[in-house]
């Protein structure tokens, strides 16, 4: 018999897990069982009622709070680098400053702060100004800085960042307007930025930043826009300027220098004709003396012998020859040097070798020889008439 069939003597239906008369499952009592249960697994005993949902309660929050002290405790953990610092601020007063390594502080009371101290930093700007001169100019500036103190670069300072541009800004005016145009555009740009680096590490120490500046660079510097054309004309002027300035030391350079050796020279010459003049003279002198002993010694032979020399000195230094032609008045003489001159053009032409001393002298008895004889003959004649 099915077990919603009627039977037993009722109209009532037949329950098939045995329940008689029980209605359906009371869901409250079903919740109560369950915290029961879960007291006991914590503690709280079998106990129903109000007493069991206080037992689960206590033992859910310790639970609770031991894994939020967990957590708040492994958050508390950090790793420093080698190239940083950690500024450590306990309810933000300053407590500590960490070297590289693991480090714990507690979370919510211990605030770190990482900086890294090895790593350049560049701030850049434009300003234009007015030279000493009263001339504007246009300058880009470049600043190079690391973090020297980090305490003070976190404290001291709300902006430090701000605050070296500001300083930055106010030690290039200085700097630029104590030097002239010409010196802020040309070569004297590496001094500017010397001097820029120098009043600007006084003016942030002065801060407290904590910052150190490395290194400063004058990127550029120009006139203004609407100057520039008439600027480039006045450079070009100058470049020029200085152009034939060199040009002209360079030919300077190689005149002075050869006009003092011709000077030079000059006067060593000058020095050795004195010398061979005085040295001369007192040879002569002495040649004299001995000349005047042996004249007084024989006067005839003396005074022919002077003669001789005379005349073969004055006659050696001309091209000249003399013929004393026998038989007449008449001394001829001979062109040896044209004659020189032709005999070589001939020989040149010719394939020859060139008229030498002997040649001449062959020549001079051949041409006298010619001439004695045309006078012999010449004689004769005149004898027959």
């Amino acid at each position: 018999m099915a077990w919603n069939e009627p039977g037993g003597g009722n109209n009532k239906p037949k329950d098939p897990w045995g329940g008689g008369d029980q209605g359906p499952p009371d869901l409250d009592e079903a919740l109560k069982k369950l915290q029961a249960k879960m007291g006991g697994l914590f503690g709280g005993g079998s106990s129903s009622g109000s007493g069991g949902a206080s037992g689960f309660s206590g033992a859910a929050l310790g639970v609770l709070l031991v894994v939020a002290l967990v957590i708040w405790a492994a958050l508390g953990f950090y790793q420093v680098d080698q190239q940083e610092r950690g500024v450590v601020l306990r309810f933000g007063k300053y407590l500590d400053t960490v070297q590289p390594g693991l480090h714990w502080n507690p979370p919510l009371v211990d605030e770190v702060t990482l900086l890294n101290i090895t790593k350049v930093r560049s701030s850049s700007f434009r300003e234009i100004m007015l030279t000493q001169d009263e001339n504007i100019v246009e300058v880009k500036l470049s600043v190079q800085y690391v973090i020297d103190n980090p305490v003070d670069f976190i404290l001291k300072v709300r902006d430090p960042e701000r605050s070296l541009q500001h300083a930055a800004q106010s030690a290039l005016r200085h700097v630029v307007g104590g030097a002239t145009m010409d010196m802020v555009l040309t070569e004297g740009r590496a001094q500017i930025a010397v001097d820029v680096q120098q009043r600007l590490q006084e003016y942030i120490n002065l801060y407290q930043t904590g910052i150190l500046v490395s290194k400063v660079t004058i990127d550029e510097s120009k006139p203004p826009t609407q100057v520039q054309a008439a600027f480039d004309d006045v450079i070009k002027a100058r470049e020029d300027e200085e152009r034939l300035q060199n040009e002209a030391q360079a030919y300077a350079n190689g005149i002075v220098p050869e006009a003092r050796g011709s000077a030079q020279r000059q006067i060593e010459e000058a020095s050795a004709y004195k010398e061979e003049v005085i040295a001369n003279a007192e040879g002569e002198a002495q040649r004299f003396s001995r000349l005047l002993e042996e004249y007084k010694k024989a006067p005839e032979v003396t005074r022919e012998r002077l003669y001789l020399d005379a005349v073969q000195t004055v006659l050696s230094q001309t091209n000249k020859v003399m013929v004393d032609v026998e038989g007449g008045n008449n001394v001829m003489y001979l062109p040896l040097d044209k004659l020189a001159e032709q005999s070589q053009r001939s020989a040149s032409s010719a394939g020859q070798i060139k008229v030498d001393s002997s040649n001449i002298r062959e020549l001079t008895n051949a041409v006298t020889e010619q001439l004695r004889r045309d006078a012999a003959a010449s004689d004769s004649r005149r004898g027959g008439r």
